[in-house]
């Protein structure tokens, strides 16, 4: 690696650091794909969070972290993750990534479906000041896609999903059907 020679001293030092935590955040993803519980959790800082936002759930700490991944390592054993963009800044790491596997193991209380997934997520690894190791990671990604492809949730415009509409909000459709009747029967004006 070159250094350019005209860079202030702090300008050489940040860029080191970012070398280093993009470093860290390839090791990180290399031991996600691998499924190696103890060398992901070797990349993050002390007391380290892990924020699910299509959840609204935090994991906190060294176990809640690992207890996410070893569920997500189970119910998914063969996950890859592939790296489609990658944004740095001074204080985060974000990644465009495509989560892939197959829903072999227990995951969020449903058994293992057999079904493969796919779909888009985006990562982002922050850290401690003048710190490589990972603080956090928050991800965000549509919930709905991947519910669809567990055989959970169906788009309400297809035939099961307006079946299960139907059967879960009667109220909404009799109150849909009574404003639509109503609507119809309105004398219509002319301004």
């Amino acid at each position: 690696m070159s250094v350019d020679v005209n860079l202030e001293p702090m300008q050489m030092e940040t860029r080191g650091l970012t070398e280093r935590r993009i470093a860290r955040v390839e090791e990180h993803l290399a031991a996600e794909n691998a499924q190696d519980l103890d060398a992901i959790m070797a990349t993050f800082d002390r007391d380290p969070t892990y924020e699910v936002e299509a959840e609204a759930v935090v994991h906190k700490g060294h176990d809640g972290v690992r207890d996410f991944y070893a569920e997500a390592t189970t119910a998914a054993p063969d996950l890859h993750i592939d790296v489609r963009s990658r944004h740095v800044t001074d204080q985060a790491i974000l990644l465009e990534v495509l989560i892939t596997g197959t829903h072999l193991g227990p995951f969020r209380g449903l058994p293992a479906t057999g079904r493969r997934i796919e779909y888009p997520l985006c990562a982002v690894y922050t850290f401690r000041e003048g710190s490589d190791r990972i603080k956090g990671e928050r991800i965000y990604f549509d919930r709905v896609t991947l519910l669809q492809q567990l055989g959970v949730m169906s788009d309400p415009n297809s035939a099961p999903g307006k079946l299960t509409m139907l059967l879960t909000h009667p109220g909404t459709f009799v109150r849909a059907g009574i404003r639509s009747v109503s609507t119809r029967m309105r004398p219509k004006t002319n301004p």
